[in-house]
């Protein structure tokens, strides 16, 4: 190899290294924020809030307080399909990827340490603060998930990509260990339970904006774009290449057929993550510390599942090992509605069986769409891939609050999940995948 193709190849190991850094940096938010803290906090912020029936009125619409988080993760992404697809196509159209990371990872991570300020009954601030940094997370990795391919090839991708995700449950679980110390202890430290959340809420936020300057410093835009717009004309130009995007993307049914697929898998598994907290303090009657310390073991366990995962797809393919892991999450929805109340041990188990399938299944999902779309518009259609990625799913979060409101039942709420496991796994069955890969103009890697 010539001195310029090593020096092009640490470049792009350089730019691996520091990507993997941002599933890092963010993945404090979908950690300590979003699977546990805001939810049961929120929660109890909307009750505080509520009427004798147990109900608050945001925009005079009568919301049980206990459905009021669920329903502002949907609102949250009912507004990414709009925001994300567009956020996608200008990507592309501009080519300054770096500079739209840099300007969601911060709305975002602002956007959370402000959460510090809620408290009382003021739950439409904090579900309005919610909105805005969800949003900004989704639109963030968009961008984030576009430089797969620009700096993997493909039979790199699943290595490339499980390693990002393992690396992102490793430094969620490293702050919410810590937020667990601070939690436990923080009548030692003359803080009440609100404040020690609220502390937690601040920290997610930080780790969020101080991590996220590794990738930026490492990554490079590609490609001339066309930068000469701005502003209004930069938003109108991204949506009408969505548009053609959206046209385009019927010469590629196997790709569309997927990405149904995963939208409705992956809704289950961000329904569960966000709501097991909010399930576990009330149907199970679970203390706070129980929970935050089961997820981190999740955490830690997402960590080693993703490698294990990653390693199997090298044998079997990724498409096999998704299926596979979609059964088991089918079986863990099941197993936690027979949970007992107060069984701590149980709870522990489900975690442990859970972490092991969860990383894996995420990362693989995303190695495998990367292979089956065309150049130049990766970000585009990751921004349909990122409307259901974790921590912003809708349908799922808005099944689960409609049939807690209707049954007032959370284990039926929680068996409701089911069929978005058992549909998703009929449709990615169904995907042709080397097909998908010919589809998109791109060569398979050497094991599918």
């Amino acid at each position: 190899m010539t001195g310029s193709g090593r020096s092009r190849d640490e470049k792009t190991r350089r730019e691996q290294r520091g990507w993997y850094f941002y599933d890092w940096a963010n993945s404090a938010f979908s950690t300590t924020v979003v699977t546990v803290f805001l939810g049961p906090y929120l929660t109890d912020v909307a009750d505080n809030a509520s009427d004798a029936g147990g109900l608050v009125y945001p925009l005079g619409i009568p919301v049980l307080a206990g459905s009021y988080f669920p329903y502002i993760l949907s609102l949250s992404v009912v507004l990414q399909v709009f925001l994300l697809p567009i956020t996608g196509a200008i990507a592309d159209r501009t080519r300054k990827k770096k500079r739209l990371l840099m300007l969601f990872a911060y709305i975002g991570a602002l956007s959370t340490m402000a959460l510090y300020l809620v408290q009382g009954s003021a739950y439409l601030v904090g579900g309005l603060l919610f909105v805005v940094a969800n949003l900004s997370f989704g639109a963030s990795v968009v961008v984030y998930n576009a430089f797969l391919p620009e700096i993997a090839e493909p039979d790199e991708r699943d290595r490339v990509s499980s390693r990002a995700w393992a690396l992102g449950y490793l430094g969620g679980g490293l702050l919410l260990a810590a937020n667990l110390v601070l939690f436990s202890a923080h009548d030692s430290l003359g803080l009440s339970a609100g404040q020690a959340v609220r502390v937690s809420l601040l920290s997610a936020g930080a780790w969020w904006a101080l991590f996220a300057l590794i990738p930026l410093a490492t990554l490079r835009d590609r490609g001339s774009g066309r930068s000469d717009a701005k502003g209004a004309a930069v938003a109108a130009a991204g949506f009408r290449q969505l548009l053609g995007t959206l046209r385009a993307a019927r010469a590629y049914p196997q790709t569309l057929l997927f990405l149904g697929a995963y939208l409705l898998f992956n809704d289950g598994i961000q329904t569960v993550i966000t709501l097991t907290a909010v399930y576990a303090k009330a149907e199970l009657n679970l203390g706070t510390g129980t929970i935050i310390s089961a997820v981190l073991m999740v955490q830690f366990l997402a960590f080693i599942g993703a490698l294990l995962l990653g390693a199997c797809a090298r044998y079997f393919g990724a498409k096999r090992v998704v299926l596979a892991s979609l059964i088991l999450w089918t079986g863990a929805v099941a197993g936690a509605y027979l949970l007992q109340a107060g069984a701590v041990w149980q709870f522990y188990l489900l975690g442990a069986f859970i972490g092991v399938v969860l990383g894996g299944s995420q990362a693989l999902s995303r190695s495998l769409f990367s292979q089956m779309i065309p150049g130049g518009q990766e970000a585009a259609y990751f921004s349909l891939y990122e409307i259901s990625e974790r921590g912003t799913s809708w349908l799922g979060p808005l099944l689960f609050g409609l049939t807690l409101q209707l049954t007032s039942s959370y284990r039926s709420a929680l068996a409701s999940l089911i069929v978005f496991f058992v549909l998703g796994f009929v449709l990615l069955a169904m995907v042709d995948v080397r097909r998908a890969i010919f589809e998109a103009g791109n060569e398979p890697p050497e094991r599918l």
